[in-house]
């Protein structure tokens, strides 16, 4: 919530996951609120040629705690409208409407992106915190490249989402992939990461990757040096035991 502390730090962050390789930086309006992407564009831009920034819309935040979802089509019309510029793109290349909205119908604001989609506002579209049901209800009106929901070593409450995706080719982007430090500080992990030589952090990371060929964890961070062993943990390869011990 708000601007960081020190502005030159960030900017320093996404140079050095540039350099790293990161080809792919996940962001939303309501980080901040409309903070982290404005961050994005005054650190990379003009954008490194394959360099892909996603976006999201749908959730509002009236204060710190709060996340209110709103699908409505307008207000989703004007998120987008609020991201291009703040991105500076003049279409955003992965658009995910980050939540459903229980008082609006789902395939009315997923509906409000086609509709961009075909102003030419958005590439593609993606979907985030959903069920199978309401990725199907998605699929039946616009091709669907990404679902986003929580997902970590101690919260697999999307695995059938993560199965369809596997099975329809889908992208599946876990969100707090590390699990906070409750997760990263559970038995298995650090008996595991301890066998290793590892991070409790790179573990998690090595593991999803290696849970699925759809899967595209986006962890946070405010530190270089964690940014350099999280992005390491794609390089690791994991042993049988290692999955079997951590279930």
């Amino acid at each position: 919530m708000g601007r960081p502390r020190d502005r030159g730090h960030a900017n320093r962050v996404l140079h050095r996951a540039v350099e790293l390789g990161v080809n792919f930086i996940d962001t939303a309006d309501s980080y901040g609120p409309e903070t982290n992407e404005s961050l994005i564009s005054q650190a990379l831009y003009p954008y490194p040629p394959g360099l892909v920034i996603a976006t999201k819309g749908g959730l509002v935040r009236p204060n710190r705690r709060s996340w209110v979802p709103d699908g409505r089509p307008d207000h989703l019309r004007r998120a987008v409208e609020g991201s291009l510029q703040r991105l500076r793109l003049e279409r955003i290349d992965l658009y995910q409407f980050h939540a459903p909205d229980p008082n609006m119908p789902f395939i009315e604001s997923v509906g409000a992106l086609v509709d961009l989609q075909r102003s030419g506002k958005i590439r593609h579209i993606g979907i985030s915190n959903v069920t199978v049901a309401q990725l199907e209800v998605a699929r039946s009106i616009t091709p669907i490249v990404s679902v986003q929901n929580m997902y970590n070593l101690r919260n697999r409450t999307s695995e059938d989402v993560l199965a369809a995706c596997e099975r329809l080719r889908i992208a599946f982007l876990p969100w707090y992939p590390l699990g906070g430090k409750r997760g990263l500080r559970a038995l298995k992990i650090k008996q595991v990461a301890s066998r290793r030589g590892l991070t409790h952090a790179a573990l998690s990371l090595a593991w999803l990757l290696a849970k699925s060929p759809v899967m595209l964890p986006i962890p946070g961070t405010r530190s270089i040096d964690h940014l350099e062993d999280n992005v390491l943990a794609a390089a690791l390869k994991l042993a049988p035991e290692d999955f079997d011990d951590l279930g």
